[in-house]
């Protein structure tokens, strides 16, 4: 009996060590791609590789920038970023003697990959170009990720319709914790899609910023005015020389008048409409706010003149409601007139019985002709003096307006207003 069981013994221990000697014989001879990759997803070394230095260096070669658009009304650059990167993970290099392929493809779940966000974004989103990466045998890993901010960058908008500024978009990993962590590496960038709506990318720099732990790509920006200056500049513009050639009109009749009050109302109704599309307030607020006022100041000033010319033309000055022409006491010799005026009407029918009572009659007719002829010249006079006040008026309103949009436009194109672009950034070192 017990010779039996120690038979039964060898035999199943036999039958284990033969079975172990074929499972490594068949787990040797698996020498293809897919069995080296199953090999290093067996690993699952999903954490940050930790060695002999804690500190990861995340190498990224190469960078695509693209402005995807500005938003001028909230300040705010949308930008998406192709980023090439590689790092050295040891925890995944193989002998080449057991498996001779130099590369090999993994999931990207499977393995650890670092994060890079953008420090300035209000939103930022890191995607995988892929779902795999590629491991080579010494450990390095190669992969692409996309990054997708939104960076509130207070842009230079003084200039308006002609800005031009920068605009950082900081790019970094995970915060260095003691030893450990990760320090970025970034060596070129290259922008794509240069023209974006109303802005044109004018070119993308790497800079660093501190002691080099904070590095960023400072874009540099510039509007394509061609369409802004069109729908915003053009059109106050040509109101205003409108406004200019309307003094062309008489002042009698009203035409002048109403063809400026129409003027205005269509500049207010212009400016309510175009209020949604200006661009925001900042640090530089965009001057066309201050355009757009002076213009309506000027407009209206010139309707408030033509209406007081028009008084003057007709009256000789201005009375206001409060200051209403005084009215002269009735004299004996207006009496008289009032009653020779009244009985005007029936001098064709009055029978005359001599020669007396037509020299009255014919005093009468010959000072009704030289009242009538008196306030005639009274209205030239009037009339004469209006025209004066307003071709002074047109020539002074002339230069200020040619004056006003000369340099509004130099300011516009020569000023600079400058803005901290790094606002956002606690390191108060030089860069």
């Amino acid at each position: 009996m017990p010779s039996g069981t120690f038979i039964h013994h060898g035999l199943t221990q036999a039958a284990l060590l033969l079975w172990l000697v074929g499972c490594g014989h068949a787990e040797s001879s698996c020498r293809d791609r897919r069995c080296l990759a199953q090999m290093l997803i067996s690993k699952e070394y999903v954490s940050q590789p930790q060695y002999e230095n804690c500190s990861q260096v995340i190498r990224v070669p190469y960078l695509e920038y693209q402005t995807i658009t500005v938003d001028t009304k909230n300040l705010r650059l949308i930008s998406k970023i192709t980023a090439y990167i590689e790092w050295r993970d040891p925890g995944l290099m193989w002998n080449m003697s057991d498996y001779n392929y130099k590369e090999v493809t993994l999931p990207v779940d499977k393995v650890w990959t670092p994060e890079l966000h953008v420090a300035n974004g209000i939103m930022t989103t890191m995607t995988h170009a892929s779902h795999d990466l590629t491991v080579r045998f010494d450990g390095m890993v190669y992969h692409i990720v996309i990054i997708n901010a939104e960076v509130n960058c207070d842009v230079n908008m003084f200039n308006y319709p002609f800005a031009t500024d920068t605009c950082p978009v900081a790019i970094q990993t995970s915060e260095r914790a003691g030893e450990c962590g990760t320090e970025l590496e970034l060596l070129y960038v290259w922008p794509t899609g240069k023209t974006r709506g109303d802005w044109k990318t004018e070119s993308v720099v790497l800079g660093s910023q501190g002691y080099g732990d904070t590095h960023y790509i400072m874009v540099s920006l510039k509007i394509q005015y061609t369409n802004p200056f069109i729908t915003l500049l053009l059109p106050s513009i040509l109101i205003v020389l409108a406004d200019v050639v309307s003094f062309s009109l008489p002042l009698q009749g009203g035409e002048r008048n109403s063809f400026k009050v129409t003027l205005v109302l269509s500049f207010t109704m212009f400016l309510n409409i175009l209020n949604e599309k200006l661009p925001g307030d900042g640090e530089c607020s965009p001057i066309i706010r201050i355009h757009f006022c002076i213009c309506l100041v000027l407009m209206v000033l010139s309707m408030l003149v033509s209406l007081v010319l028009t008084r003057v033309a007709k009256d000789g000055g201005i009375r206001l409601c409060c200051f209403s022409k005084k009215v002269e006491p009735k004299t004996a010799r207006s009496m008289e007139d009032n009653v020779d005026e009244e009985i005007k009407p029936d001098i064709s029918v009055i029978q005359l019985d001599g020669p007396e009572e037509e020299k009255q009659i014919l005093r009468k007719v010959v000072k009704f002709l030289e009242n009538f002829q008196a306030k005639d010249m009274e209205n030239e006079s009037y009339q004469r003096f209006a025209d004066t006040l307003d071709k002074t008026f047109f020539w002074i309103y002339f230069f200020v307006a040619v004056s006003y949009f000369c340099a509004m436009t130099t300011v516009m194109v020569m000023y600079t207003c400058s803005v901290n672009h790094f606002f956002w950034h606690n390191d108060d070192a030089n860069f």
